[in-house]
């Protein structure tokens, strides 16, 4: 089942043109993991699953020259167009596939697929990862980013934001349970893991009550401040989750 529909995401991009609509740095978060998973394996080409407006595709494109697939639900055109225009792309340095990865059966294959914020938003977390696979090439890397809010970001999210917490789904932020799904549909290398030692975040924070802006910033500076000290990821701290694996050969 969706959490989401056409609407909620047409309506979530336009309120974002703002921090969507920005020339994509050199440097970003994901940057160790995308580096250890091309550089090791020699990847080539990409495929990221709900990807819109392709931060992360166009990051790889400029980075590393892959060869990147956008697949999404809702491409906004008009956002994508002025997106590849400040990055200094062209319609053609970007594939896309407007499609419903549920019913959606993919024709080419990829050495790198992967899918930032995307199965948190589903019920059936073990559906929608294994519909992933039919997208990598046989001994290709999967890559899957999701938000953790079953620690300190997520209680800003259930106290602050109910409506956005209730977009996602939050048994899906287990890594025990995503090792497990990963492994019982055949994929190797898994290795799943809490991220960013410590982060905390609102969206549409403007529009929040002073009081949760206060608390989110004073939270926000000792956070970094005690981190920054002891720089682990955990659980109850941490704002991220990744997994990687490969496709058997």
């Amino acid at each position: 089942m969706f959490l989401t529909d056409r609407e909620f995401w047409l309506n979530y991009w336009e309120s974002h043109r703002e921090e969507i609509l920005v020339k994509v740095p050199e440097k970003n978060m994901l940057a160790p993991v995308f580096d250890a998973a091309i550089r090791n394996s020699n990847i080539k080409n990409s495929c990221e699953l709900g990807g819109f407006p392709g931060t992360y595709s166009i990051y790889l494109r400029k980075k590393y020259g892959l060869d990147t697939t956008l697949v999404d639900y809702i491409i906004h055109q008009d956002i994508l167009n002025e997106m590849l225009t400040i990055n200094e792309l062209n319609s053609s340095e970007l594939g896309l596939i407007e499609a419903d990865i549920f019913n959606y059966e993919p024709t080419t294959s990829y050495e790198l697929v992967f899918s930032i914020g995307l199965i948190e938003h589903f019920e059936s977390t073990e559906k929608v990862i294994s519909l992933h696979i039919p997208y990598i090439k046989p001994g290709g890397t999967l890559v899957i980013f999701l938000p953790n809010f079953r620690g300190v970001n997520g209680w800003f999210q259930r106290k602050f934001d109910s409506e956005n917490y209730g977009k996602h789904n939050i048994s899906s932020m287990d890594v025990d349970l995503l090792r497990g799904i990963c492994k019982k549909l055949g994929l190797e290398d898994v290795q799943v893991n809490w991220f960013g030692r410590f982060g905390v975040w609102l969206e549409r924070e403007h529009q929040k009550s002073k009081v949760a802006r206060v608390l989110k910033k004073v939270t926000w500076l000792l956070g970094k401040v005690i981190f920054k000290v002891i720089p682990i990821d955990t659980k109850l701290f941490s704002p991220y989750i990744v997994l990687t694996a490969k496709r058997k050969m």
